[in-house]
């Protein structure tokens, strides 16, 4: 059976189950929705956001790109923020990395030689310039990546902080709450990089000290 024909014997088979179970389940989803996180993150296939985080249609709005980049002049994550906090009105943010992830695996390659996704990744290249020291002193291979890609959510936290929808939201003492993590993938668990970040205040401190504290 060819893998498209599985994806529709299998939904037919999921929706005729969850009406089973919950006469009325697909009838209040259709009403709309009222998540409590906007989920950032990779859109490699082995981060799955709901199977990893344990929540259910409607409570996760997701926006999804190699490495979980948050770029200024991205207008598909700032439309997906922008509807998320000001329509949707997200309690909580988080900016999720993982290891093993090959857009870091890309950056980090002596030559550029994957064509668009080399422009995409150019941000985790400056990022790994600012870091040169320390990747440096970290000898193992896997490990030097990991440390990159913990980086890389830093930066993003900083960046997604720095928008204008993000800090008017905090200006007004609204939400949302941010949060930045990893998810390893040899093991299935989340480690926290940055967490309950709610003003420019906190989220300085979570910047590395080898970087100069941009100013707010």
């Amino acid at each position: 059976m060819e893998y498209y024909d599985r994806i529709l014997e299998f939904n037919r088979k999921w929706a005729s189950d969850m009406v089973a179970d919950d006469p009325s389940y697909f009838e209040r989803h259709a009403k709309g929705q009222s998540p409590h996180t906007l989920f950032i993150g990779c859109s490699d296939s082995r981060v799955q956001t709901n199977t990893l985080t344990g929540t259910e249609q409607g409570e996760m709005f997701v926006h999804r790109n190699i490495a979980n980049q948050v770029y200024s002049s991205d207008l598909n994550v700032l439309a997906a923020l922008e509807y998320a906090v000001y329509v949707l009105d997200v309690k909580h943010i988080i900016v999720c990395g993982h290891y093993g992830c090959g857009g870091i695996t890309a950056a980090s390659a002596a030559e550029a030689a994957h064509g668009v996704v080399d422009h995409w990744l150019a941000q985790i290249r400056t990022i790994m310039r600012l870091h040169q020291e320390e990747l440096d002193a970290i000898t193992e291979p896997e490990r030097r990546l990991d440390r990159l890609a913990e980086l890389n959510v830093i930066e993003q936290v900083y960046n997604l902080s720095c928008t204008p929808v993000i800090r008017e939201a905090w200006e007004r003492g609204r939400r949302p709450i941010i949060h930045g993590v990893v998810y390893d993938i040899r093991t299935g668990l989340l480690k926290e990089l940055a967490t309950r970040l709610d003003g420019p205040d906190k989220v300085k401190a979570i910047l590395p000290s080898t970087v100069a504290i941009p100013s707010f």
